[in-house]
C-alpha cells in the first residue's frame, strides 16, 4: 500500500511514487535532473522531462516534452509515454515535471487538476512522477495546496502539510491528518476539483484525525458545489462523525455520507 514519506534524495524514488520537490535558487537543479536520468538508465526506466530543461538544455534535449507543443493534455502525453515504455521493454516510466506558474493556469485551478491526474496516474500505473516547483516562483497558498496532493516529498524546504489527499485504491482517495482553518481552503479546492470529474468522491478516512469548524464548512460547501454529486467518507472516527452531526451538517441538503 502507498504511504506518505519524505525522500532524502531522488535516488529513493520508487515505482508508483508521486513526489513534490520544492527547490530554492541555490539548489543544483541540473545536477538532480542528471542524476534522475542516470537512475532511469540504471533501473531500465524510460525517462521523460516535462517543461524547459534546466541549465544545459542540449544535455537533456532527447528526454524533453515541451508543454506548449503537446497534443492534448499532459495526462494524455504521459499515458502515451507509459504505453511506449511498456512496448519497448522498459521497467516503468520516470517523469520529471518542471511546473511553471501561469496566470491562467493558477486562476482556473488547472495545475491542481493536473496534479490530481498525475497522482492517480502514478498510483494506478506504477509510473514515477517528480513534480519540481521553484519556491521563489509560486505563492505560498498555491504551494500549500500542491503539498497536500503529493504523498511523497523531497527538497530543501521541510514539508509537513496538516492533511494529505492521495490515491490508494481504484475509485478511492485517502485523507490523513487534520483539516483545520489553515488547510480548509485547500481541502475545499481539492474536493471541488475531484467532484468536477466524478459524480461520487470516495474518501478513505481511517487516518483522518479531525475537522474543525472551517474544515467541516469546506466539506459542506464542496458537496453543495455541483448538483447531483456526493462525497462518501469511509472509516471516519467517532469524534469526526459526532462533530459533523452536532454542527448541523448531517442533513439531506448536504450530500455527504459518513461511514
Amino acid at each position: 500500500m502507498r504511504a506518505p514519506r519524505v525522500l532524502p534524495t531522488l535516488d529513493e524514488v520508487d515505482t508508483g511514487d508521486h513526489v513534490c520537490h520544492v527547490w530554492d535558487r541555490t539548489d543544483d537543479v541540473a545536477g538532480r535532473s542528471r542524476a534522475f536520468v542516470a537512475d532511469g538508465a540504471l533501473h531500465g526506466d524510460k525517462v521523460v522531462i516535462v517543461g524547459p530543461a534546466p541549465q544545459a538544455e542540449s544535455e537533456f534535449a532527447q528526454f524533453v516534452l515541451d508543454p506548449a507543443r503537446l497534443k492534448g493534455s499532459l495526462l494524455s502525453a504521459v499515458r502515451r509515454e507509459a504505453a511506449a515504455a511498456d512496448r519497448e521493454g522498459f521497467r516503468s516510466l520516470r517523469v520529471l515535471h518542471h511546473v511553471m506558474p501561469g496566470a491562467r493556469t493558477e486562476r482556473d485551478g488547472e495545475w491542481l487538476r493536473s496534479e490530481l491526474d498525475l497522482e492517480e496516474f502514478a498510483a494506478d500505473t506504477g509510473a514515477m512522477v517528480v513534480c519540481a516547483y521553484s519556491g521563489a516562483d509560486w505563492e505560498l497558498p498555491a504551494l500549500q495546496q500542491i503539498n497536500c496532493v503529493h504523498p511523497h516529498h523531497l527538497g530543501s524546504r521541510p514539508v509537513s502539510p496538516a492533511f494529505r489527499v492521495y490515491r490508494t485504491e481504484q475509485e478511492g482517495w485517502t485523507v490523513t491528518g487534520t483539516v483545520d482553518s489553515d488547510g480548509a481552503v485547500a481541502f475545499g479546492t481539492v474536493l471541488c476539483t475531484l467532484l468536477a470529474h466524478t459524480p461520487t468522491v470516495r474518501l478513505l478516512c481511517h487516518g483522518l484525525e479531525f475537522f474543525d469548524a472551517a474544515g467541516m464548512s469546506a466539506l459542506a460547501d464542496a458537496a453543495r458545489h455541483l448538483p447531483e454529486r456526493r462525497i462518501v467518507l469511509e472509516g471516519t472516527n467517532e469524534t469526526v462523525r459526532l462533530a459533523w452531526k452536532l454542527s448541523g451538517f448531517a442533513i439531506p441538503d448536504i450530500p455527504v455520507v459518513m461511514a
